[in-house]
């Protein structure tokens, strides 16, 4: 089973992408509102994927998969972003990051990150 973390204050905006991840067997979805609780989460249960919503009441969004990597390098993350992919990829260049999803996303975005997730997880198995 796949942990994946959605760090996010927001529940009715992103209510269909929740439910788009939730509705997948093979997951377990937690979510919280903060970085700070992110990383408590991030150092407990080390989740394969943290999903981290473009605005927190606590940090900046790449400042926190920043934190999450000097947590565990290995843990994946996707982030919510009004940015373009081109400003995005220059913003948050060599962090590693999955992908940017739009500020809202739905089921369909859910499905492909999903897909994404799996595919890096089978890739990191091989070479294990």
């Amino acid at each position: 089973m796949l942990h994946i973390l959605l760090v996010s204050v927001r529940r009715e905006s992103i209510k269909a992408f929740f439910e788009g991840l939730s509705s997948d067997p093979g997951i377990h979805l937690d979510q919280v509102a903060s970085g700070t609780e992110a990383l408590t989460v991030a150092r407990a249960k080390c989740p394969h994927l943290i999903i981290i919503d473009s605005e927190l009441p606590d940090t900046e969004s790449l400042d926190l998969v920043k934190k999450i990597i000097g947590v565990n390098a290995m843990v994946n993350t996707a982030v919510m972003s009004a940015l373009w992919d081109h400003e995005f990829h220059e913003a948050a260049e060599g962090l590693g990051i999955l992908c940017r999803l739009p500020l809202d996303p739905g089921p369909g975005e859910a499905d492909g990150l999903l897909k994404k997730l799996r595919s890096v997880l089978s890739q990191e198995a091989i070479f294990i």
